[in-house]
């Protein structure tokens, strides 16, 4: 009779508990960087996908909130409620470079202030030049960053601290150049392309992503990849690993994260959405073309907190390997 009160009680309980509404309002997804840049791009393709999937009404927006690389909007999300209507797309440059490479570090905690969500692809940097640029292969661009007297071929990045600017200073510091170049921040990706497709500055190191539809047109040149391997959708470009800089192997990847505390509910929702966007063969191919290899390896958000701690200690190693230390 007891056992029988007891399971009587705890199914009045389930039927007296409300169920959990998710989502009942409008999804923000914010980005740290102005419109038109990789992040910007992958978070838009992603929000077309993720709405529909978590639910006939349910709607997802992006919201840029642009500065410092990241690093404004990162400060500000883990302020937000943790409600599962406030996330954000991050990529490498905020979540595992600015908190080894900048000066006293990041006001966040990559780890500790951030409810880690789902996976949704990685991507190389690309090395890309004004079409005029003497030398066209990357021993040729490199040649030519070797001989240029100092502070003649400023380069542009999406912003200090960044993955561009990381990138910049890496390549620059491996061959040799250390601290050779003027260093033009720019608000996005995008704009960042865009002054080397106008000639204000040189050289630069893209994500793909920014850079992908620049480089089709040949409004900037594609010179070189930072990743081991050529990317499927350029499969003409060549890798600085093939014989330019052998080894050299850096690569951007993109993640979405919220607040700190979100119920295990609506993460593992917004989780399977993400997951089931990404294998779809026409969000798969977008992305791809966009410059954004989808996530494959495992993606349950415990997953998406051991890659965040993982790519921490492997950016602090290439910090500290090149030296590079940036100013908030």
């Amino acid at each position: 009779m007891f056992t029988r009160r007891l399971a009587l009680t705890a199914a009045l309980a389930t039927l007296a508990t409300p169920a959990l509404a998710f989502p009942d309002r409008t999804i923000t997804i914010a980005v740290g960087f102005a419109p038109g840049g990789s992040t910007d791009v992958t978070s838009r393709l992603l929000a077309d996908r993720m709405g529909p999937l978590l639910g006939p009404n349910a709607r997802v927006v992006v919201e840029n909130r642009p500065g410092a690389a990241g690093m404004v909007a990162s400060d500000w999300l883990r302020r937000q409620a943790p409600d599962g209507h406030t996330l954000m797309l991050v990529e490498a440059s905020s979540h595992a470079l600015a908190p080894n490479a900048v000066q006293g570090g990041t006001r966040y905690d990559p780890i500790a202030d951030y409810t880690h969500i789902a996976m949704v692809g990685t991507g190389p940097m690309i090395v890309v030049t004004q079409p005029n640029f003497q030398g066209r292969t990357p021993q040729e661009v490199i040649a030519r960053l070797r001989g240029s007297p100092p502070d003649t071929l400023p380069f542009a990045s999406s912003g200090v601290a960044s993955m561009p600017h990381l990138s910049a200073e890496m390549l620059a510091s491996v061959i040799g150049m250390g601290g050779r170049y003027t260093h033009a921040p720019y608000r996005s990706g995008g704009l960042m392309v865009e002054s080397i497709a106008r000639g204000e500055t040189q050289w630069g190191v893209a994500v793909l992503a920014s850079a992908a539809g620049q480089v089709r047109d040949g409004r900037v040149r594609g010179v070189a990849v930072t990743g081991l391997e050529r990317f499927p959708s350029f499969p003409d470009i060549p890798t600085l690993n093939e014989g330019a800089l052998p080894g050299f192997d850096l690569e951007n990847w993109f993640a979405v994260i919220g607040p700190p505390g979100m119920p295990a509910p609506v993460t593992a929702a917004l989780n399977r959405s993400i997951r089931t966007a990404i294998t779809e063969a026409q969000l798969r191919e977008r992305l791809l073309v966009a410059g954004v290899a989808p996530w494959t390896r495992p993606n349950e958000p415990t997953d998406t907190t051991a890659f965040f701690r993982a790519e921490l200690a492997k950016f602090r190693q290439v910090v500290d390997r090149t030296g590079v230390r940036l100013e908030p």
